[in-house]
This record gives C-alpha cells, structure tokens and sequence, in this order.
C-alpha cells in the first residue's frame, strides 16, 4: 500500500512538473518574441519643452524622406484661429536647410485628409509671398483677409532638407484692424527621417 501511495504521488509530480515546464516554455516563447510597433509616427509628438503656450497645427506633407521632393500642407483650420487673418508669418528654423522659393508658394482653401483621401486645394486664395535672405520667415499677405469659417493651408512645394531630425515651424496671424500686431497661432512640427 505504501508502494502504491509513491506509485501516485511520482505520477502527480510528473504531472505537475510537466504542466508547469508547459507553461513555463509558453510564457517564455511570448516573452522572446519580437514586438513590432503597430501606431503610426503621427500619434506621438515628442518635445523638450511641453509649456501651456504650445500649440499644435495640422500640416501633411507627402514625404518625409530626406532630399525627396515633398508638397507641404501647413493648414489653419477653423478652430486654429479666432479672427480674420490679414497677415500670415511663418518661421522657419535655421537649420531646416530647403530652398523655399516664392513662386513654389501657395495660399489655398482646402479640404483635409484622413485615412482614405489626401488633403487637397479646393480654390487657390491670390496672396503676395515674401521670404527673407536667410530663408527663416516667410510673409503672406492674401488679397483679402482669410476668414474664419473653413480651413486654408499654405502649400509649399520644395525639396526636404538634406538631414534629418524635427523642424518646428510656428505661426503668427495679424488680425485686421487698427492695431497691427500679430498673435501666435500655433506650431507645425515636421519629421524628416
């Protein structure tokens, strides 16, 4: 009796040690698998300095691959802004080595894109572009103030910069009115890989 009594306990510790090195091998073969990230670049925006005053603005570009030609979509929607806008200045940072030329910029009403379509032009909007000599500011003065209701973009057609890295372009709209000074509206911050 005492022979049978072992005879069962031995067969329940194999039991149980088989169950456990079973499961031990499952949870170690799901640990040693290779994860792939699965979320788009766009859903995480990482910055040094996240202050109240930051705020983020739309833009699509169709590249983002270094010296590839890429069409820029800097939109100002509806909610972006309060007022008309008789002035736009955008900054560029000194770095972000592209040429921007003057006649590769537009204004355009637009309508924005999701997963199934691409931001595109509804209606060209006519406005004079000026850039500075060192390329880090460009003007746009639109033949009538941009109005609140729909969404614009300024279209930049150039050339990505030869390296890569993020690029903060910010915003600064001036309200028709007496008082000429210009408000921050907001910043598009670009990847270029």
């Amino acid at each position: 009796m005492i022979g049978l009594n072992l005879n069962s306990f031995r067969r329940n510790i194999v039991k149980g040690g088989l169950t456990a090195g079973i499961l031990c091998s499952g949870v170690m073969f799901d640990v040693n698998t290779p994860r792939f990230a699965e979320a788009s670049p766009s859903f995480l925006e990482f910055r040094w300095e996240n202050s109240t005053g930051y705020k983020k603005l739309y833009y699509s570009q169709s590249s983002q691959e270094k010296r590839d030609r890429s069409t820029y979509y800097l939109v100002l929607r509806p909610n972006d802004r309060k007022t008309a806008i008789l002035k736009l200045n955008i900054t560029v940072p000194d770095y972000f080595d592209a040429n921007i030329s003057p006649k590769k910029l537009s204004l355009c009403r637009v309508t924005l894109g999701g997963m199934l379509s691409r931001t595109k032009c509804i209606e060209k909007i006519p406005a004079i572009f000026e850039v500075n000599e060192t390329q880090t500011s460009i003007d746009v003065f639109p033949d009538q103030p941009i109005p609140v209701g729909e969404s614009y973009a300024v279209v930049m057609k150039i050339f990505n910069p030869n390296q890569s890295g993020m690029f903060q372009f910010n915003a600064l709209g001036q309200p028709p009115g007496d008082i000429p000074i210009a408000r921050y509206l907001g910043s598009w911050s670009i990847d270029i890989n």
